[in-house]
């Protein structure tokens, strides 16, 4: 069952007035020895209607969405459908519509950009070079996110600090300076991927099948395959890449030199992670 995108219906952003770079700091730190429940319940009661938990149905989104869901039931809950995603998660998507009774917003890219991409660099440019990977991923990915967070005044990400070195100095509470100063919350930030495990187990939480075949990270199809045991999580991620960041540029600015076009055309020239989040 393939994803539609209802995101126009969404509520316009609420901005709820808006926090300064050290009132998030001071939130950070309040927060950084509390709960992932505590720093979620904070958020739902700050910005009400105007959070946002941002799943891309790995683990620890479904995580969230559990707990914000037992706090409030009407917590939005919104996801980037890039069009090339395994079907166990729009399976998964149905599973979590269907136990917890919420409607996901999805927001897709622009068809006419995925298309002229397709017939300018091939349905599968990404295994090319990393500058076309990058370019597939601001296509699918960076830009529909930009259009998604136009509805809200918070979000909350499922990002850790062990996930991968660009993520080893995340705070829980930060300004996002790339979409316009919102609120961006990482509850999860120093679990581990046990504690992660944990929760799901206990709380009877779906959570994609894509785990029980050995994926650690999962990410479109054609750019997830599982890991062998002991092996980072994002090993599996862009796996043919040599080099170059494990990241897409959604949670972590990628750095270019030039690019070729706009607004999700753009093909990156040189790339590599700033390390910023």
């Amino acid at each position: 069952m393939r994803s539609l995108d209802i995101a126009a219906g969404a509520e316009p952003r609420l901005e709820r007035g808006r926090m300064t770079e050290s009132e998030v700091a001071q939130i950070a730190a309040s927060f950084e020895s509390k709960s992932p429940e505590a720093l979620v319940a904070w958020a739902i009661g700050r910005f009400g209607s105007g959070l946002g938990i941002c799943s891309s149905f790995q683990a620890e989104g479904c995580v969230l969405i559990d707990m914000a869901w037992r706090i409030d039931p009407k917590i939005r809950v919104f996801t980037i459908d890039t069009g090339r995603l395994p079907n166990e998660t729009y399976d998964l998507m149905d599973k979590i519509r269907d136990r917890y009774g919420i409607a996901i917003e999805v927001f897709l890219p622009d068809t006419s950009v995925v298309e002229k991409m397709v017939t300018k660099h091939g349905l599968n440019l990404f295994y090319r070079d990393l500058n076309s990977r990058l370019l597939c991923c601001q296509v699918r990915k960076v830009v529909p996110l930009r259009r998604a967070l136009e509805n809200y005044s918070a979000w909350v990400t499922g990002l850790r600090r062990g996930q991968w070195e660009t993520r080893a100095n995340l705070q829980k509470a930060a300004l996002d300076n790339d979409h316009g100063g919102l609120v961006k919350l990482a509850p999860l930030a120093d679990w581990s991927e046990r504690q992660t495990w944990n929760y799901i187990r206990a709380n009877d939480v779906p959570y994609s099948t894509l785990y029980d075949k050995g994926y650690k990270s999962i990410g479109c199809a054609p750019c997830t395959r599982p890991v062998s045991e002991g092996q980072d999580p994002r090993a599996g991620r862009w796996w043919w890449e040599d080099e170059g960041p494990k990241e897409c540029g959604m949670h972590c600015t990628i750095e270019t030199t030039g690019f070729e076009g706009r607004e999700g055309s753009a093909t990156p020239l040189v790339a590599k992670s700033s390390g910023r989040k």
